[in-house]
């Protein structure tokens, strides 16, 4: 939304949306700006959350860096319960799924457990001004 379509919607001028904005950032309350892409369009149709835990709980807890340049991975959650991570990741096909599955495997010593989604009805929402 353009900062004269906001300050139409609040009431407020153009250069007082764009002040209030521009503060926000500062604050670090908007951290960035993005796209919704169709990721079936793009050829990524098939979106998994993998969970995963360490084979050896002795080990160190480095999953974060040794998965951080694949790039299927969309998002990386530390949890707490059973697992150690959550993955957010994006595929091809069930195949490159199970491929992507034994690289995460081999190249953070971990067990995973994985979810494949098959409808997505709303994601990345906006925060509500009942949220705040």
């Amino acid at each position: 939304m353009s900062y004269t379509d906001l300050g139409r919607a609040t009431g407020l001028s153009t250069s007082a949306v764009h002040q209030r904005v521009k503060r926000l950032e500062q604050r670090g309350l908007i951290l960035g700006y993005g796209a919704t892409v169709n990721y079936a369009e793009i050829g990524l149709p098939l979106t998994a959350f993998i969970a995963i835990r360490p084979i050896d709980p002795s080990a160190p807890d480095d999953c974060p860096e040794q998965l951080q340049d694949m790039p299927e991975i969309e998002s990386c959650w530390s949890v707490a319960g059973e697992e150690s991570y959550v993955l957010k990741v994006r595929s091809t096909s069930p195949a490159a799924l199970e491929v992507l599955l034994g690289r995460i495997r081999a190249a953070a010593n971990v067990s995973t457990r994985t979810t494949i989604v098959l409808s997505t009805y709303y994601e990345n929402r906006p925060v509500s001004e009942h949220q705040v």
